[in-house]
């Protein structure tokens, strides 16, 4: 997975990741603020993602822990 995150100054950083997924090319774009909201409540180094299409919600789950569900909206990139 490729993670890109930029700014209004044409500012860019990528990072690459590795990961186990099933499923064609997919691009989504999500506000920064609600990634890092997920991150500071997921108290996990592994999680899940299941996407439907770039303009449908992304849940966030942890593999061991059936209470954590996190939903976040995509944004046009």
């Amino acid at each position: 997975m490729s993670v890109v995150c930029s700014n209004n100054e044409q500012e860019e950083a990528r990072e690459e990741i590795e990961i186990a997924y099933q499923g064609g090319e997919l691009e989504v774009g999500f506000n920064i603020g609600y990634l890092m909201d997920v991150l500071r409540n997921i108290h996990s180094d592994d999680m899940q993602l299941a996407f439907g299409d770039a303009n449908r919600s992304t849940l966030f789950t942890v593999p061991n822990n059936p209470n954590f569900k996190y939903i976040v909206m995509p944004m046009r990139i």
